[in-house]
């Protein structure tokens, strides 16, 4: 035994001191001095003067920015010219990414609905069976992907068509291929078709809408032919049918594939008819519209209301891009080549289908009015001549996101007039 302790600790060396006993009483903790606390209190009303400070001067800038004259003055003198001092894809894609990120951050979709939406009782709609907070949406093309429908709809958008989407991604034709017109305040793109592919548009598409109301653009893929077409609208159909609210089948979206005669009876029957039968054995009613081009006689306009009214379709989207350069400079139009062109030169030709649309049904069936809506009295004109709702996207483009927010006070504005005991 003795021997053990030794070697464990040799002569000539210290024994380890005993260890304290735990106790488990602590040291008494030192009071801070008076000057220790009145340094402490400074320090804590000077934080909270800073953080006042700072949130005065935020509420101030938003209090700034609420006022309309305001953002269009910011608009108008800044941001126009900085976004149309670049390419206008370029320009676009830096919009959606600014949506995006937006949307990310708390509360940024509750500073847009802030800053630009509208809500009154006076512009609700019911059209398709859906009740829409106001008639006015934002047209196919603007969210390709269908990754900023919660946004757009948060800046005040009655309802968002995404889209064209296709079964398989594909990128369209070569850049560039989006072209602004300012002296006819148009645009021309040769973009065909560009999509991210179903898949993607899914992923996007699952995620809780929230008030969105969500429309879903779907075409066939450029390399597809005419005959297997039908397959590609219904697979996009299926696979979307839970995540949209409504459908257009857009036939006319590719300047590629000869739009106008593809739109024939024939042709639009065999889209058409997959996607009814598939609808009658699903639980939930998805109303399907067709989008018409201006570019087809008006025989062929009457045709596609015929269609309307001895099929199960539910309404018609009036109308796509045209290839006419009616109303451009020839320079323009030559030099730029190609394409089909959106904005103030398809006004005129865009109510002419629409009304006529509305005549040959009797009023009976819903009509999206979109293209050349460039102002509060355009889109007056397309309800007028029959349209229950209506989409922009050039006029907004060239108005700036106030324009929505104009358009909203004109519809109220009327309403107060028909019917001044409704104030």
């Amino acid at each position: 035994m003795f021997n053990q302790i030794h070697a464990i600790c040799p002569r000539g060396t210290r024994s380890a001191q005993p260890l304290p006993l735990q106790t488990g009483i602590r040291a008494p903790r030192r009071l801070p001095t008076r000057q220790e606390r009145r340094m402490k209190q400074r320090r804590a009303q000077i934080r909270k003067a800073i953080i006042r400070s700072f949130l005065s001067i935020l509420i101030k800038i938003f209090l700034y920015l609420c006022r309309p004259t305001t953002r269009a003055m910011l608009y108008g003198k800044l941001i126009k010219p900085l976004l149309f001092s670049l390419p206008p894809e370029q320009a676009h894609h830096i919009v959606t990414i600014t949506l995006s990120l937006l949307g990310k951050i708390p509360g940024g979709r509750w500073l847009l609905h802030k800053l630009y939406a509208v809500d009154h009782p006076a512009l609700e709609r019911e059209v398709l069976g859906i009740r829409f907070r106001n008639p006015v949406g934002m047209a196919a093309g603007f969210d390709r992907y269908g990754h900023i429908y919660r946004e757009l709809s948060a800046m005040g958008f009655g309802f968002v068509e995404v889209g064209s989407i296709t079964p398989k991604r594909q990128p369209g034709n070569p850049k560039p291929r989006i072209f602004r017109i300012e002296s006819a305040r148009a645009l021309l793109n040769r973009v065909g078709i560009c999509s991210h592919g179903l898949d993607r548009a899914v992923a996007h598409l699952r995620q809780p809408h929230g008030t969105a109301i969500v429309g879903c653009n779907i075409g066939k893929n450029t390399a597809t032919s005419c005959e297997q077409g039908p397959a590609d609208y219904l697979k996009c159909f299926r696979n979307l049918y839970q995540y949209a609210d409504y459908f257009t089948v857009n036939v006319a979206c590719d300047p590629g594939q000869k739009a106008p005669s593809y739109q024939t009876r024939e042709n639009i029957t065999r889209i058409l008819e997959p996607l009814f039968e598939f609808r009658r054995g699903q639980n939930q009613y998805r109303p399907i519209l067709l989008k018409v081009s201006p570019d087809l006689p008006d025989e062929t306009i009457d045709t596609m209301t015929d269609i309307l009214m001895e099929t199960p379709l539910d309404g018609m989207v009036a109308v796509n891009a045209t290839a006419s350069k009616a109303g451009i400079d020839r320079l323009d139009a030559t030099r730029l080549g190609a394409g089909v062109v959106s904005g103030e030169p398809l006004t005129r030709r865009a109510l002419e289908v629409v009304r006529r649309i509305h005549e040959r049904s009797h009023g009976a069936y819903p009509i999206i009015g979109v293209g050349g809506l460039m102002s509060p009295d355009d889109v007056l004109a397309m309800l007028d001549a029959g349209a229950s709702l209506v989409q922009i996207y050039t006029g907004y483009v060239y108005n700036g996101p106030g324009y929505l927010r104009t358009i909203c006070r004109a519809l109220i504005e009327r309403a107060a007039a028909e019917h001044p005991d409704k104030k």
